[in-house]
Parts: C-alpha cells; structure tokens; sequence
C-alpha cells in the first residue's frame, strides 16, 4: 500500500474533525482534547498549530484522507503523533505514515507518548525504532480518569 504525506489544505480539517470525534479512537489515543466534539475548539488549535514551527501533513491513501501525522515542540523536546482514522486500524498505514514523517523531518532525538495500554501505536513506534525511555501517569480526557503512559524515544 503506498502512502503520501502532503500539506494540510483547508478541505482536510472536516475529514480530521470527524476522525477526531469518533469516541474509540478517542479512547485509544486518550490524551486528547477535552471535548472532541467541540467545533470550535478544534478549528482555534487547527489554526494555532498550522502557524506553528510543527510539521504537519496529511495522510492519503490513494486520494482519501485517513489521518495526519506532526513533529512538533522545542527543538530540544520534539514529538511525533499522529493519528490514523479508525476504519483503517491494523493495515500498517500508521507504521508507514511516521517512516515517512521520520524521512521528511530528519530532527533527533524525537520522543512520543500513548497511552500504556494502546498496544497499537506504542508497535508502530517501536517498528519506527522508538525505544521505551520512561513511565508517566497523566489525566486523560477520553477516559476521564488518570491513566498511564509511556514514553518513548528515537535517537
């Protein structure tokens, strides 16, 4: 399956919305904004982030919006996430989406989090070379509760 990771157009922003809604994936990623529903406060970190110094892009499968993935932060603390759209879970697009990420942003060390139990995404770090650095507890909004999580860098 072959992957492209362009530029955020204005059209992608409803597709990521809808993705960002759906209340599964929200609690898989569980660090997540505190009401994903809210319109409004996803389009103000929308315009926020995409005057930032982050990297972010779009992932297409073929001509479909799946997903988007970032490298974002202080030169010194930059993370990678990313987040793929729920029906296309388990068919490697995450893995292929931050190869290509890692490619275009050649930054290191990079860290990322997930939630310690998304078995999925800490995989797909690890299939990207991320190694486990560390454990932090934290509160999540999709879960409402504090939750565990894990820390993860690439040199």
């Amino acid at each position: 399956m072959d992957i492209v990771l362009r530029e955020v157009e204005d059209a992608d922003l409803p597709v990521f919305f809808g993705h960002m809604s759906d209340p599964e994936s929200n609690r898989m990623a569980a660090f997540t904004s505190k009401d994903p529903t809210d319109r409004a406060a996803f389009d103000a970190h929308w315009a926020r982030i995409r005057v930032s110094d982050a990297v972010i892009r779009t992932v297409l499968v073929g001509e479909e919006v799946v997903g988007h993935a970032a490298v974002y932060g202080p030169p010194h603390e930059r993370e990678v996430t990313y987040f793929i759209c729920r029906a296309r879970w388990g068919r490697g697009i995450a893995t292929l989406a931050l190869r290509a990420m890692l490619d275009l942003v050649p930054t290191r060390p990079l860290r990322a989090r997930a939630a310690a139990d998304n078995a999925g995404s800490i995989r797909v770090l690890e299939k990207c070379g991320f190694v486990l650095t560390g454990r932090d507890r934290g509160f999540a909004n999709a879960r409402g509760e504090e939750t565990d999580e894990v820390v993860l860098e690439l040199r």
